[in-house]
């Protein structure tokens, strides 16, 4: 699948596959110098363009496996949604839950992009909702 993007800044990096069989794109950030992220801080980190996802699919921005189990440098709000209408730029909050600084470098893999169809659902108003086994229990309740 093609996924459509115009650069924003000059030094922006293509969001690319490291390997053939890689589920996300990594996404750079695109910094004009380094910035330290301090232990508890958020700091929203500019990509340098915008993007067209196709209908019926969108972008969901997942931590750097390494960046976040060497470093605890995670995306903030734990998985980013980004919906196939959205053209304005990319940005990905990251939080440091590590006890150390963390220096983001200009062009540095922050993340990844996987791309995944989306069923669009819609709530309806129910009296009542269908038995099962399970019922209610929830938060631990099946072992």
């Amino acid at each position: 699948m093609e996924i459509r993007f115009v650069r924003l800044k000059d030094n922006c990096l293509t969001p690319k596959r490291q390997t053939g069989e890689s589920a996300g794109c990594d996404l750079c950030a695109c910094l004009p110098a380094p910035h330290t992220l301090e232990p508890g801080e958020v700091f929203m980190v500019p990509l340098g363009f915008a993007a067209e996802i196709p209908p019926g699919y969108a972008g969901f921005v997942f931590s750097r496996s390494g960046l976040g189990s060497k470093r605890g440098v995670v995306v903030a709000q734990g998985v980013g949604v980004i919906d196939s209408d959205y053209r304005g730029e990319w940005m990905v909050p990251l939080r440091n839950l590590g006890n150390e600084s963390y220096a983001i470098e200009p062009g540095e893999r922050i993340a990844q992009a996987v791309f995944l169809p989306v069923v669009f659902g819609e709530f309806v108003e129910a009296d009542a909702l269908s038995g099962t086994v399970r019922g209610s229990g929830g938060f631990g309740s099946t072992g």
